[in-house]
């Protein structure tokens, strides 16, 4: 399984290839579907992130500063 880092980098690989896309100007909807991955590449990272994060602050004591730490993640992860 990667690592957080190899996928953020796998990320702007991408963004970097959509940049190169549409300074060739092609089809409008190849970028697209290439947004879309990086779309879906960008909540994966997110998830992983949150798993970790969460299996810390879990098998960390149950302060109130984790419970804090728990709640502001699941606030941040969850709007919109």
């Amino acid at each position: 399984m990667k690592s957080t880092k190899q996928l953020i980098n796998n990320l702007a690989g991408q963004l970097n290839g959509i940049n190169r896309m549409i300074d060739n100007n092609e089809d409008c909807l190849k970028i697209l579907v290439q947004m879309k991955a990086v779309k879906a590449g960008i909540e994966a990272v997110m998830s992983k992130h949150i798993e970790t994060e969460l299996k810390e602050c879990i098998g960390a004591s149950n302060s109130k500063k984790d419970q804090e730490k728990l709640r502001k993640l699941f606030t941040e992860a969850t709007k919109q």
